[in-house]
């Protein structure tokens, strides 16, 4: 069990945390037909909407109170309501999250009680769910989190949808915020091939995924999971809960549902994604389809050819807590050695890790202990681009942001495929780390063999790692 170390500087320098509103918007941004709204100051909105967009590379909806020096002091009940009433009233959507910020808690706006307020004055419109997610607090994953929770108690209600609908068997998905649109879309493929029906929440494949849609421009989300879809979770035979920050929300959909649980740590290791497909198979009646049992033979003889590469490599990975506890389980598949774990967020979740210390902190903390344990790939988002050049190994991005790169959000992680092309990727980017690599050979006798290539073959030879 690893211990957890807090840093102790006064200030971050080149922050890995993400604040827990952007988190809690993440998550809206997975329903149908629906726009965040946050309670706060305009540019606490602008700077959360500029790194979604840079990201997933798609516009994105989001609505701000927009609150002032005046509203700030004076109070923001009003502004909260009024940005209520426009936004509903403008866009017609079907869910609006409203997330409240660091000004607001300051400010001590009663974010609950304008909801409810709201919610009476107001049946039979959009569906308004409210979540406190101050800046100050937590990070992405639990801002994301707490919205999950959120949506569950408010669109989730005791005694409804308990009744088996008719057709195939269904399953939920509670999909921690580690999961890209491609490894929904991915583990939605997975279920359709048992004959099941699936209620993915958040859907971000639907939302995110980078379509254009024949809607055009729209001020909402287009896809993600339906209203009605959440009203009738408790229809399923059985949910499927991936990520160990989502356990507060997989507790409270029992407790309404009385729905049985599996929970799952990641879906990136031989393990997880064997239990998973178990799962199906025992909800379905069906064996897995030769299609799966063939990805999970390619896996297999991945493992069996990378690990030249890969065998006790040393690895530094700076990410939140789902995202680290993921890696390391399909580093134990690999032999990959995990060196250094940095989180922005202490939870429970990073004690299963398998190093003897893990650190809350930055990329900087990720930087120090990195070059300290003499880390040979680095895993983060595009923020620990210069932590790697300053230490000379490759980055491997991963998590949230990652605005250098194109595709982010359609890269797949988890399944057979997923956990096979990452380890190909991660052998590839290690290959030029190993020294003592056999030189090609160059005959002094061909007439275009130089000095420079002699010097270059010998330098190989000799165990001179080349990048």
């Amino acid at each position: 069990m690893a211990s957890i170390r807090q840093t102790s500087k006064a200030l971050s320098v080149n922050p890995l945390r993400v604040s827990q509103p952007m988190g809690a918007a993440l998550a809206f941004l997975g329903l149908n037909r629906a726009i965040p709204l946050e309670h706060g100051a305009q540019g606490c909105t602008a700077f959360s909407k500029v790194f979604f967009t840079r990201h997933f590379r798609e516009p994105v909806p989001f609505q701000t109170t927009a609150m002032d020096m005046v509203s700030t002091i004076m109070g923001s009940n009003e502004r909260l309501q009024e940005g209520l009433e426009t936004v509903i009233a403008e866009n017609r959507p079907e869910v609006v999250g409203v997330i409240s910020t660091g000004l607001a808690e300051m400010q001590g706006s009663d974010v609950e009680g304008v909801v409810r307020g709201f919610r009476a004055g107001h049946e039979g419109r959009a569906e308004v769910v409210a979540v406190s997610t101050t800046d100050t607090l937590g990070g992405l994953e639990s801002g994301y989190a707490l919205a999950v929770r959120a949506i569950i108690d408010r669109m989730v209600l005791p005694g409804a949808g308990l009744r088996r609908p008719a057709g195939p068997p269904r399953i939920n998905l509670l999909a921690s915020s580690m999961l890209t649109p491609a490894d929904l879309e991915a583990i939605r493929d997975w279920v359709d091939s048992f004959g099941l029906d699936v209620v993915i929440l958040p859907d971000l494949s639907g939302s995110l995924d980078g379509h254009l849609s024949h809607e055009g421009y729209t001020t909402l989300t287009t896809g993600g999971t339906r209203r009605e879809e959440i009203a009738g979770m408790g229809g399923a035979a059985l949910t499927i809960v991936l990520g160990d920050s989502l356990a507060a929300a997989a507790d409270l959909l029992q407790e309404r549902t009385g729905v049985p649980d599996l929970r799952l740590p990641g879906l990136m290791s031989l393990a997880d994604c064997d239990a998973f497909i178990q799962a199906l198979v025992d909800v379905s009646g069906k064996p897995a389809p030769a299609r799966i049992v063939r990805q999970r033979e390619q896996l297999l003889d991945a493992l069996v050819d990378s690990y030249a590469a890969l065998g006790d490599m040393r690895i530094a990975v700076g990410a939140d807590a789902d995202q680290l506890v993921a890696f390391s389980r399909l580093f134990d598949d690999v032999g990959l050695r995990l060196v250094t774990a940095v989180s922005p967020c202490r939870t429970d979740a990073l004690l299963q890790l398998p190093l003897p210390e893990v650190i809350i902190g930055d990329f900087e903390d990720l930087e120090d202990h990195a070059r300290q344990q003499g880390a040979q790939l680095l895993i983060g988002n595009s923020h620990a681009l210069q932590s790697a050049g300053r230490l000379g190994i490759p980055l491997l991005r991963a998590g949230f942001p990652q605005y250098d790169v194109y595709g982010a959000s359609a890269r797949q992680w988890v399944g057979y495929r997923g956990a096979r092309q990452l380890i190909f990727e991660m052998a590839n980017l290690l290959a030029g780390q190993r020294t003592g690599a056999i030189a090609p050979y160059h005959s002094p006798l061909r007439q275009d063999f130089s000095a420079a290539a002699a010097a270059s073959t010998a330098d190989l030879s000799a165990g001179s790692p080349r990048l």
